[in-house]
């Protein structure tokens, strides 16, 4: 299901085509999931899941905040993930305008990659620290994503990508992100 919605979208998706794709009856697809909705969220967790699953995979023993967003992004940017992320923004998109219906997507779309890069950071980190640089992380990879996305100027992209994971790899890299905070 996950795949059929991936290439044809959540806004049209109804019984009828979904059930015929998989070789089902519509009535099974009620049964099995009671309301579209509750299909839709099963997708969108399926689809978070495995979205989730092909940018965190591991990179290393301990990879730090630089190669762990390096991945990321390398992972999120690669064309032929582009239909699952063009549906991620579509969906987030829904998310935020019905927040109660996708409550469980929105509670999970930044929580999974904030643990993943606060972790990467290491244990010495400061806790604050870490959050502030890996909310940073997370929207700028989105934002670039998004502008790809929306754009196709590949080279660009990339080009921005590789400036702001460029100043992860500065053994200061929270200072360098964030200059004008003082906090211990």
């Amino acid at each position: 299901m996950v795949d059929y919605t991936v290439e044809h979208g959540f806004s049209e998706l109804s019984w009828r085509p979904v059930a015929a794709a998989l070789g089902v009856s519509p009535t099974s697809l009620v049964h099995r999931f009671g309301t579209k909705e509750q299909m839709l969220e099963a997708i969108l967790g399926r689809l978070r899941e495995r979205m989730f699953a092909a940018t965190a995979s591991p990179v290393g023993e301990q990879p730090g905040l630089a190669a762990a967003a390096r991945a990321a992004w390398a992972r999120t940017s690669d064309p032929e993930r582009g239909a699952e992320f063009r549906l991620f923004f579509a969906v987030y998109g829904r998310a935020l305008q019905a927040p109660r219906q996708f409550a469980g997507f929105l509670d999970r779309v930044v929580a999974d990659w904030m643990g993943l890069l606060v972790e990467a950071q290491g244990p010495e980190a400061d806790p604050a620290a870490a959050t502030r640089t890996a909310t940073l992380v997370i929207a700028t990879i989105r934002g670039l994503l998004l502008d790809l996305l929306a754009t196709g100027d590949r080279d660009r992209v990339e080009d921005a990508a590789e400036g702001f994971l460029a100043t992860l790899e500065r053994p200061s890299s929270p200072r360098a992100l964030f200059p004008d905070v003082d906090r211990p």
